[in-house]
């Protein structure tokens, strides 16, 4: 087992936290937090870059990378803003559905415009009563003459009313049967008419935005269907476990921010003559949050490992994201105590990981549904 990266891995690595470095400094990710704007020249400048294309094949207009060289970008963007990652992520996850279950119509419609930059994604699967149940969503599609009709209501949609955004919408296409036979997966822009979208107000994750949606007889053609009338289950298991490599990778990149802005604070503020790192008990709580960190960031890089390899590592996978996802949160608390009362003023950063933060522990698989998971794979029947 090898977690040491090529030569082309740590440019990568390195453009990555350069282009950051410039595009999304302090200021500017503060203003977007503040006024929950979404950060379109910094999309642009990941398109330019090139880091759009990096998971998709040379086939398709993309660069052929792995899921290390995904992981590596999801840290490194992270590091800087969770939110900012799922601004990157969201799209790409949908854009590789398209290039794995979509037809080659569908492939050369979306991917170049996505691959440059010009075309955002947004998945839509939650539901008020369908979050980790998706066989209760009641979002549904008929078929009506050439077209298909959509009716119904969507909830924590990442990013989806961004403009030149394709909504990849999950819905029921046969109500009479399992979800996992009656499900399918349609492509729809939008502004679409019948389409009514309202950003919600969120804890964190503003500028991105977590969007509810309505479809009131909204007309979509059969082309827009991915994989098949009722391929929606395959759709969604081809990239989960891709989606929640990478979600580790973001919470990891998040989570190193934290302990780095933490350090750097119990480093320069002075309490009784001293910094207050020099104190035991908040040298320990640094010590604490970096081996935290770190182990989370091992089961990371040792599930991107596997899967670069081509084993099964469904496990690992869900360890890693259950972990990563709950260190973040848990640092992010620590990190607000040695702030103090600066940690707690909206004029710097540590509150804004402790927001973005409680999220992590249930996008992308909650922590419950992880650990069932995990126990399902120790032998455990867990209903």
């Amino acid at each position: 087992m090898d977690f040491g990266f090529s030569d082309e891995q740590r440019m990568l690595r390195d453009s990555v936290r350069t282009l950051m470095d410039r595009h999304a400094p302090t200021d500017m990710v503060a203003r977007h937090d503040r006024e929950r704007l979404y950060p379109y020249d910094l999309h642009k400048a990941w398109a330019e870059a090139g880091l759009i294309a990096l998971p998709f094949a040379e086939a398709n207009g993309g660069l052929g990378g792995s899921v290390i060289d995904m992981a590596i970008v999801g840290e490194e963007i992270a590091y800087t803003s969770a939110d900012f990652f799922m601004a990157y992520a969201g799209g790409v996850f949908c854009g590789l559905n398209i290039e794995r279950k979509g037809s080659e119509e569908q492939k050369a419609a979306f991917l170049p415009k996505l691959i440059a930059g010009d075309l955002r994604m947004a998945i839509c699967i939650s539901e008020a009563d369908a979050g980790s149940d998706v066989g209760a969503m009641r979002t549904v599609a008929k078929q009506e003459g050439e077209t298909w009709r959509v009716d119904g209501h969507k909830l924590w949609c990442t990013g989806a009313g961004v403009k030149d955004t394709l909504l990849n919408v999950y819905l029921k296409t046969d109500t009479t049967v399992h979800h996992s036979k009656g499900m399918s997966l349609f492509l729809i822009d939008n502004d679409t008419p019948g389409i009514e979208l309202k950003k919600l107000d969120m804890l964190g994750r503003g500028a991105t935005g977590t969007y509810e949606i309505r479809f009131d007889g909204v007309k979509v053609d059969p082309d827009r269907i991915v994989g098949g009338v009722n391929g929606g289950w395959g759709c969604i298991l081809a990239g989960l476990q891709v989606e929640r490599i990478t979600s580790a990778a973001g919470n990891c990149g998040a989570a190193r921010a934290v302990v780095d802005l933490a350090a750097e604070y119990a480093s320069e503020r002075k309490q009784f003559g001293k910094p207050i790192g020099a104190n035991q008990a908040i040298a320990h709580m640094l010590a604490d949050m970096r081996t935290q960190v770190e182990a989370a960031r091992t089961l990371m890089w040792q599930a991107a490992w596997k899967v670069s390899e081509g084993h099964d590592a469904l496990a690992e996978i869900s360890m890693a994201k259950l972990y990563s996802s709950e260190t973040y949160a848990k640092v992010a608390s620590m990190g607000m105590q040695i702030f103090g009362a600066y940690g707690y003023s909206m004029e710097f950063p540590m509150q804004r990981h402790y927001r973005d933060s409680r999220s992590a522990t249930i996008a992308a698989g909650s922590s419950q549904m992880l650990r069932n998971l995990i126990a399902r794979s120790m032998g455990l029947k867990v209903e």
